[in-house]
């Protein structure tokens, strides 16, 4: 490799050695930010003729060359030499091969680092709004699968230990309203995405008269950045990116778990469609629930990402540090991992088939009342404390005696038969009554406002 081949050779007496281009290269990863940074050389270019650093001719030149090499891009024309250690630096030796001196002013007034992060900032907003879509997409499903529950009813758990009884949809909307909080935080980490480094160059701004204003919202960003300093060295946009994913994930393994649980002969209470499951190489009657495994398993991952960077940026001083390359290969692995598992989850649970009688049947068991039985308690005047004594004492004496919980407190003084309403097959899950609770009444309610709230998470998506 000549001293020629690189950025950097008026400053060094020879080229580069083969292991140091080997090790800096990011080419291998980054080469899906080829778009974006075609976008932001033509607006760069753009810039610099309204402000007269390039003259019309010029302009058209550098302009043809890009689409040229846009085009050799997506057809996979492009051919990389030993230099290209990274897709911008590709792109730029394409366009001065094919604009000629025109060309090699592509870069005035521009640094790799500014030119990085606008085609990082680019990628990321796409990204996000693209996974915004498929959570509202998901959030659909559950909204469905909790409209076609009807009165289905199960027992709502703690500590996986079965507590009280709620309508399968109220179960439902939970995950939804869950995937809510998710979308505010792809919002917040695209505002935040949503400024344009260019112009900023290395670090310091440039004496040439270039007006970052003016680019940006070329580019469609909603500012420029403020200091050049700040924005060269900013990756809190990623950061804030893979929480957002890292926490999507955590989600959809939570899902999983319940899926894994709830699809065991021991719960019962779902069956995956079989093209969302897969069998055993050795055991034939095997009907496995890998997509809400690896759901369950990929969340170590992404957080993976997010510590890493997080690790990685925790020592740099201002400005721009080779170490930001290591921003990329997360960012595109946790985008990847949770496109997949958002739209694998969604056709898992789309398809999957619920049943009633044993989600009934589990909620229905002696145990699931005793709240009840201590509000019974409370709205005759006894305070709770003294409520949750009684009931804990006939749930000691149901278990030592077999004798049913019911039946127990229909015998004692201040229950009697009033307690008898509560041995009728979905009596208890049918009295949360309280706004935002898991019964009927409040589960309608909540139900329009999901609905509502979905619908709202698409306007706000859709206003990207």
């Amino acid at each position: 490799m000549t001293e020629a081949d690189t950025l950097w050779h008026g400053r060094f007496d020879g080229g580069p050695a083969d292991v140091l281009m080997a090790y800096t290269a990011s080419l291998p990863f980054d080469q899906r930010l080829a778009e974006c940074d075609i976008q932001g050389s033509r607006a760069h270019v753009r810039g610099l003729n309204r402000v007269g650093l390039l003259s019309d001719d010029e302009t058209v030149a550098i302009l043809a060359a890009l689409d040229t090499t846009a085009m050799e891009l997506a057809t996979g024309g492009l051919v990389f030499v030993p230099s290209d250690e990274d897709i911008h630096t590709a792109i730029e030796r394409r366009v001065t091969e094919l604009a000629g001196e025109a060309g090699a002013k592509i870069h005035t007034g521009r640094s790799r680092n500014d030119q990085v992060s606008t085609a990082m900032r680019l990628w990321t907003k796409a990204a996000l709004a693209e996974v915004g879509e498929l959570v509202v997409q998901l959030q659909l499903v559950l909204l469905r699968r909790a409209t076609e529950a009807g009165e289905a009813y199960l027992p709502g758990y703690t500590h996986l230990q079965r507590a009280q009884p709620v309508m399968l949809a109220h179960h439902f909307a939970a995950h939804a309203w869950t995937l809510s909080r998710d979308v505010d935080r792809i919002l917040d980490a695209y505002r935040r995405t949503d400024v344009s480094p260019l112009g900023a160059a290395a670090l310091a701004g440039t004496s040439l008269p270039l007006q970052p204003a003016d680019t940006a919202a070329d580019l469609g960003f909603s500012r420029a950045f403020t200091n050049s300093l700040d924005v060269t060295a900013d990756r809190d946009f990623i950061a804030d990116t893979l929480y957002a994913l890292a926490m999507i994930g955590l989600h959809l393994s939570r899902i999983g778990e319940e899926v894994v649980i709830w699809t065991s002969e021991e719960f019962g209470f779902m069956t995956l469609d079989d093209q969302y499951a897969t069998g055993s190489s050795m055991m034939p009657q095997k009907k496995n629930a890998d997509i809400a495994e690896l759901a369950r398993g990929k969340s170590g991952r992404l957080v993976g990402n997010l510590v890493g960077l997080l690790t990685t940026l925790k020592g740099l001083p201002l400005a721009y540090n080779r170490d930001l390359q290591e921003d990329k290969e997360p960012v595109f692995d946790s985008f990847d991992q949770v496109r997949l598992g958002l739209a694998a989850v969604a056709g898992m649970l789309d398809t999957a088939t619920y049943h009633a009688q044993p989600m009934a049947i589990a909620a229905d068991s002696d145990s699931s009342v005793a709240t009840d039985l201590a509000e019974m308690l409370v709205m005759e005047g006894t305070p709770f404390r003294e409520a949750h004594a009684i009931v804990g004492a006939l749930v000691r004496e149901s278990l030592a005696t077999g004798t049913g919980l019911v039946d127990l407190a229909v015998q004692h003084p201040k229950l009697g038969e009033q307690a008898q309403v509560l041995s009728a097959p979905g009596a208890a899950a049918h009295r949360r009554t309280s706004p935002g609770g898991g019964g009927p009444e409040p589960v309608r309610a909540q139900l329009v406002e999901l609905a509502t709230q979905i619908t709202n998470d698409q306007a706000r998506l859709a206003a990207l």
